[in-house]
């Protein structure tokens, strides 16, 4: 819900300036989340986690790296779709006479 939410309000802001290229904008104003999913992966796997070896720290990295690039996928697709219904409602409002 944040991400749609940011995502609306970020193109909002970008169509008030007349800046009409809002399609991969909205896809990864929504898929940012993500950059902060494998920082706190990383922040987490040397604060808390005690990893003896390296091999280990790698994996862990490597997963949270494809679980991150999942994340930002799905987030980037509800931020683009959330926007995509806002712009066409917007759209639909406006009567051209």
């Amino acid at each position: 819900v944040t991400c749609a939410e940011i995502s609306i309000v970020m193109c909002y802001f970008q169509l008030c300036c007349e800046n009409y290229h809002w399609w991969w904008r909205a896809f990864f104003t929504g898929g940012c989340s993500s950059l902060y999913v494998f920082l706190y992966s990383i922040y987490y796997a040397y604060s808390k986690l005690k990893m003896a070896r390296t091999v280990a720290t790698i994996m862990y990295i490597c997963y949270m790296f494809l679980v991150s690039c999942t994340f930002f996928l799905i987030t980037g697709s509800v931020g683009f779709l959330a926007t995509f219904m806002f712009v066409r409602a917007i759209y639909a409002a406006i009567k051209v006479d």
